[in-house]
């Protein structure tokens, strides 16, 4: 019998088991996991009067076992809302068992609800599995540097007067 893969989008009650799930992403990409502060800012902006971002799980045959976590950005040249997949991740032992592919279509699938012109996301250079993967779903690999500039580094940007 094929294993039992349900979605769900994270809740109160689930929500500790996404937490866990983020620190597993982090452990494998070999970076410190969410500090108490971040975890309580997880929980306002995901669950909170005004969601800055929206997340999935899922279950393989009961057991928590991915997660997904998104958010809306707009195209100014589509005039269109884009939907930035910020992660999607395994646990790795329950890789290759249609997870990460239902996941992925769920995801698409939100992108279609809400009307998106496309969706958008990063990979690093060295997770070939997942690069594989996203060429397979017919996605393109873009030309663009992403350049990221941390809070605490907001000081050296130039003045706004």
């Amino acid at each position: 019998m094929p294993p039992s893969i349900t979605i769900e989008p994270i809740s109160e009650s689930n929500f500790d088991e996404f937490l866990r799930l983020i620190d597993r992403l982090a452990e494998y990409e070999k970076l410190d996991p969410p500090d108490e502060g971040a975890r309580a800012r997880l929980w306002e902006h995901g669950l909170g009067e005004h969601p800055l971002y929206e997340a999935f799980i899922a279950r393989l045959d009961g057991e928590v076992v991915a997660y997904a976590i998104y958010f809306m950005t707009y195209s100014s040249f589509k005039a269109m809302p884009t939907l930035y997949l910020e992660d999607i991740f395994v646990l790795e032992e329950h890789r290759r068992k249609g997870v990460g592919r239902r996941m992925f279509a769920r995801v698409v699938a939100r992108a279609k609800e809400k009307g998106c012109g496309r969706m958008e996301w990063c990979v690093l250079d060295w997770n070939t599995p997942a690069q594989r993967f996203y060429k397979a779903t017919g996605a393109e690999r873009l030309g663009w540097y992403f350049y990221r500039l941390d809070g605490g580094k907001f000081e050296g940007a130039p003045p706004s007067e």
